[in-house]
């Protein structure tokens, strides 16, 4: 199929609001990543609320550990949305072309926005991994990436794999109320695109010379659907995100000492029983008012920048192409 300019334009756009959104909310990641990998019986927990991490980065005087691991979590999340949209869209553009069909339904688009994440969340695990516990280190102590990753064996790298896999559905389930064209954003999660696809329904494309332009929302209703299809995705899978949190900590000074402890803690189900045992059932749900805010405002500004400069990024795409053309031929013909 070639090099597809309008994936690489979902891909690149996509990918320029993820690194915005991500630097603009990460402070308060930092301390919903901090609260959630606490597991503490309630009696001895360090922090009430995400409002405690922050008071204890201003006591101490260590606001700016609220971007400890920042530059980790950009790398991470540029590569991570650049694969994904660019892989969603080449996999929705070949199913179209290999069946025919007009339009894509929402049981197919569930499946392809799955796989393009699967293959995302394994490229990006050890990204994954270092910005986790970057942030869950001690404010001030935080380790340099090599350095964090080189604590643990090649194992290790892989921490939470199998939890990272299972929370693919939720970039489906939020691309999938979009109806009918993205899986954890224009193209990104079935909620969003099928809504999308509605909202646009009989609007024409715009045509930069003969190509014809991807369609985009206006800022404000790209903010409202993905605010609205982020919610919904993340009060499904929470209590794996709160899991996976926890398996992907780093050692506190107090679990240190107990080794036993936190290698059983290393799978799903050790995670689970973990919670289960010292938080009891609303264990699962500890943090997450704060992933709400922090997820559904991200997944809301990351979708109005990308729909914002889709048209932009597709017109420097084309120009670049027109350069590189006319300099080839110029190399030619001297």
């Amino acid at each position: 199929m070639g090099l597809n300019l309008e994936s690489l334009s979902e891909a690149t756009s996509g990918a320029i609001g993820a690194l915005v959104s991500t630097t603009v909310l990460y402070p308060l990641d930092t301390c919903k990543t901090k609260y959630q990998a606490e597991l503490q019986a309630r009696r001895h927990q360090k922090y009430r609320n995400t409002a405690d991490v922050l008071w204890e980065a201003i006591s101490t005087r260590q606001i700016l550990s609220l971007y400890q691991g920042l530059g980790t979590k950009n790398v991470q999340s540029f590569i991570s949305q650049f694969l994904y949209f660019y892989g969603y869209s080449f996999f929705k553009r070949l199913y179209l072309e290999k069946t025919g069909a007009k339009s894509i339904g929402t049981k197919a688009n569930l499946i392809i926005a799955a796989v393009a994440g699967a293959c995302n969340v394994i490229i990006i695990q050890p990204l994954d991994i270092a910005s986790s516990k970057m942030q869950t280190s001690a404010f001030g102590k935080s380790k340099g990436f090599w350095a964090t990753l080189s604590e643990g064996t090649w194992k290790d790298i892989f921490d939470g794999l199998s939890v990272s896999l299972l929370l693919t559905s939720n970039p489906s389930i939020q691309h999938a109320y979009d109806v009918s064209n993205e899986c954890v954003i224009s193209h990104q999660y079935t909620v969003f695109d099928q809504l999308k696809q509605r909202m646009l329904k009989g609007k024409l494309h715009g045509k930069i010379g003969n190509q014809m332009s991807p369609e985009a929302l206006s800022a404000l209703s790209a903010f409202a659907l993905g605010a609205l299809s982020k919610c919904i995705a993340t009060s499904v899978t929470y209590p794996a995100i709160r899991c996976k949190v926890t398996i992907q900590a780093a050692k506190t000074e107090e679990e240190k000492h107990n080794d036993a402890e936190l290698k059983a803690r290393k799978t799903l189900l050790g995670a689970a029983h973990a919670i289960w045992t010292k938080e009891g059932l609303f264990g699962f749900f500890k943090g997450i008012q704060a992933q709400l805010l922090k997820t559904v405002f991200g997944a809301a500004l990351h979708l109005m920048i990308k729909e914002k400069i889709t048209k932009i990024t597709w017109v420097l795409i084309l120009a670049l192409r027109r350069y590189l053309f006319i300099t080839r031929s110029r190399l030619k013909s001297a």
